[in-house]
Formats: structure tokens, C-alpha cells, sequence
């Protein structure tokens, strides 16, 4: 497992050397170089120099290790390290009076900084140290500064997220509001395509929507029907049959939304192409007898698809100024037949796979608002 670097201001502050090596002289000789500047601690085997390593993490600054001790190698002391993290915050300069170009390679390969041979020269080693152990308090420096800025960024994109969702669910409320309806229409089709979501990143990877894209799908639904907002009260609210030249007006909502998504819209980003595409194409089928685009098979967006059945299943099971609800199953019947709406294979299997779930928000075993906290 790798350790983490919540104390590495402590490492770099407590300036702390480790010299690992069986021979006596070779650690005197480099303590000697370092003691006047830095605490110093002895390892005489690479078992010894592993048990300082994990007693002394936060201390430890830097290392210098022989390759060839008892019990324990140099490089097995390296493999060690990276195994378990700790070469990514303690850089390591090995010391080696017989070393090959296999065993340089293995050194560099498990992450060691630089190779010293033997003999040395005290004043090379002192400067290729301080080198070395300033480089790493610089990078650690960054990744700390990195850290934060990422904090700071990701703390404002949750924040930016909540305030977008709240003015989407704000704006989409109004349209509800509009259609005397209770508001949860809006809350059913979010958390309904939550649910197709899911099934279409598990079972239909080829479309590559991607969690974070999913949730902005999500947020987009709500919007679908952003256009009625431009349709007259004796349109909208009509109890009975529309005329055709009404239909025509009401089909027209589809494109009103977009109108106003254009009004709005700051910059060309990935949440104003699912709003766009799901307010304009909710409505076409997939035999091509949609509308307003008259759009076939995979010609509609995805994210369309998803809304399009989902609408489709809860306008059905919902009382409306113009109808009484259907039976949940009367429902399923409906989609799965074609008798309302004509959806994909790939659609109708979601919706079967997502039956238990449609069928007990549906019919009040639990809430939408109880469903989207358990997701």
C-alpha cells in the first residue's frame, strides 16, 4: 500500500539523513560530511535500514544506501520503498564500489535519485546531496501548492454545480407551475434518467458517456420542457382534445426552448449541449416520426432517447388536465407495444431493466426525493 504525504513538511523539517551501510568506515566517512547540518542515523544490513525507514518516515530527508549489505540488498531496500510509497517523499543516492549496468538500471527502476561510486569525493557527495534533497523540498512544495489549488478548484465547481442545479430546478418549476402540475414531474424525469443513466454506462459502453457527463445529463432533463413556458393558457391548459393547428403550436415548445437556451447561453459547453439537445429532440421517434426534426435511430442524441421514454412513461402514469392516469403496467404495455412513442432496443431494454425501480416511485413505495438520496 502507498503511504501518504499529509506530514511532509515534517520530513523536510526535521532534516534528518540515513546512512545505510555494512561497512563502519563508509558511514563515517559520509556522517562525518553531514553531522554538522543534519541528524544523522546508521543502518549496518538492509533489514536494519527497512525498520528505520518505517520507525523514522517523517524525519528522514534523505538516504544513502549501499548496494551490496547483509540480509537485505541495497536494491531490495529500494524495491522496498517503491512498493510501499515511501521513494516517492525520501530520495535515495545509492553507493556502490561494484555496480553494473544491470544493477544501475534496477537502482534507477525503483526510483533511486543518483548513484555514487566508491571511492568519493566528500565535497561532490555534499553538493550532489543538498542538489538532490533541495529538488525534492521544491517538489513537495508544488504538490502541496498543486494540493490546494485543487481543493480550491474542485470546492468551487461543487459550488458553481449546486448553484446551476438550483436555477435549473428553479426554472423548471415555473413551466410546472404553469401546467397546474404538483412539480414533481420534473423531480420523476430526473431521477428516471438517473436510472436509464446508469444502465446505459454498464450495458451500452459504445455510447462512452461517462459518469461526470451523466450527472449533467441528469440536470439537463429537467429542462426538457423549458418551452412551454411560451405556449398560451388555452393551449397548455386545455382539459380536452387539441385542434390540430393547436397540436401544431404545442409541438412548437421544442423549439421555443431552444430559442430561450440561445438567449441565455454564455459559451458552447458540454451541460448546454445536453440542454439543447434534449429540449429540441425529447420528441422525435426513433422510426423517424418525431418531431420538429423528423430525426431516425441514432440520428438522436442519446441523452434525448433517455428523456424521451422516461416523459413518455410518467405523462402516462400521471393525472393531467386532459387524462387520468394509466396503471403502471397498462403503461409498460403501452411503451413496449409502440402504442405511445416508438424508442430503440437498446431503450426498451433499459426500461426493463429499470421496471421494479419506474413501478415503486410510481406507486408511492417510496419517494423520488427518499429514491435519489439512496443513489
Amino acid at each position: 500500500m502507498n503511504r501518504n504525504t499529509d506530514n511532509i513538511e515534517q520530513i523536510v523539517e526535521k532534516n534528518t539523513i540515513l546512512i545505510a551501510d555494512d561497512a563502519e568506515l563508509n558511514r563515517e566517512m559520509i556522517k562525518f560530511i553531514f553531522e554538522e547540518e543534519y541528524n544523522i542515523l546508521e543502518a549496518e544490513d538492509g533489514e536494519q535500514a527497512i525498520s528505520i525507514i518505517q520507525e523514522h518516515t517523517q524525519s528522514v530527508c534523505l538516504i544513502f544506501l549501499d548496494l551490496l549489505m547483509p540480509k537485505k540488498s541495497g536494491l531490495d531496500v529500494l524495491q522496498f520503498m517503491s512498493n510501499e510509497g515511501y521513494i516517492n517523499y525520501i530520495p535515495v543516492i545509492m553507493i556502490t564500489g561494484e555496480a553494473t549496468d544491470e544493477t544501475d538500471e534496477k537502482a534507477y527502476e525503483y526510483g533511486a535519485m543518483d548513484i555514487i561510486y566508491k571511492p568519493f569525493a566528500p565535497n561532490v557527495v555534499m553538493r550532489r546531496a543538498r542538489n538532490i534533497i533541495e529538488l525534492y523540498e521544491k517538489r513537495i512544495d508544488m504538490e502541496k501548492q498543486l494540493e490546494q489549488r485543487t481543493r480550491e478548484l474542485v470546492e468551487s465547481k461543487e459550488k458553481l454545480e449546486k448553484s446551476n442545479e438550483f436555477l435549473v430546478n428553479a426554472l423548471s418549476s415555473v413551466v410546472e407551475f404553469r401546467s397546474l402540475e404538483s412539480g414533481e414531474h420534473i423531480h420523476r424525469v430526473k431521477y428516471f434518467t438517473s436510472l436509464f443513466m446508469d444502465y446505459i454506462m454498464k450495458y451500452y459502453p459504445k455510447y462512452g458517456v461517462t459518469k461526470e457527463q451523466a450527472a449533467l445529463i441528469v440536470n439537463a432533463s429537467a429542462l426538457h420542457d423549458l418551452g412551454k413556458i411560451a405556449i398560451p393558457d388555452s393551449i397548455l391548459l386545455k382539459p380536452g382534445r387539441l385542434t390540430q393547428e393547436e397540436f401544431e403550436e404545442m409541438k412548437r415548445h421544442t423549439l421555443y426552448g431552444c430559442e430561450l437556451l440561445e438567449k441565455f447561453k454564455q459559451e458552447e459547453n458540454e451541460f448546454y449541449r445536453y440542454c439543447y439537445d434534449i429540449c429540441r429532440y425529447h420528441h422525435e421517434r426513433y422510426d423517424g416520426n418525431g418531431y420538429p426534426d423528423h430525426l431516425k435511430g441514432d440520428e438522436i442524441p442519446i441523452w434525448a432517447q433517455v428523456v424521451s421514454i422516461v416523459d413518455v412513461y410518467d405523462a402516462l402514469v400521471s393525472k393531467r388536465v386532459y387524462k387520468d392516469p394509466y396503471a403502471v403496467e397498462e403503461a409498460a404495455r403501452m411503451i413496449q407495444e409502440g402504442e405511445c412513442g416508438n424508442f430503440s432496443p437498446e431503450m426498451l431494454n433499459c426500461f426493463d431493466l429499470a421496471r421494479a425501480e419506474l413501478f415503486d416511485v410510481t406507486e408511492g413505495k417510496f419517494s423520488f426525493a427518499d429514491a435519489l438520496q439512496s443513489q
